[in-house]
């Protein structure tokens, strides 16, 4: 999976493997944590939800065309210094 966060000049890239759930089926442990992070459950809501949990093997970022060189900052799952 491929998420580009928030924009086009703030730039977070993220490649990694991602794991789907159905709200009925994700973790207690995850659905608590994004239930406190964001103070919303969606499994009190109506309707059927999907989470996405991904495990990053790469992240890129970069904040405008200067910072360009460099913006590599996890490879193969580990942080570069």
């Amino acid at each position: 999976m491929r998420l580009a966060l928030p924009d086009t000049f703030d730039v977070v890239l993220l490649q990694g493997e991602a794991e789907c759930f159905l709200d009925q089926d994700v973790p207690g442990d995850a659905a608590e944590a994004f239930a406190a992070k964001f103070e919303w459950d969606p499994r009190a809501e109506e309707g059927s939800f999907l989470y996405v949990r991904v495990a990053p093997k790469s992240v890129r970022a970069w904040r405008g065309e200067p910072e360009l060189h460099g913006r590599v900052i996890m490879r193969a799952g580990t942080w570069l210094e």
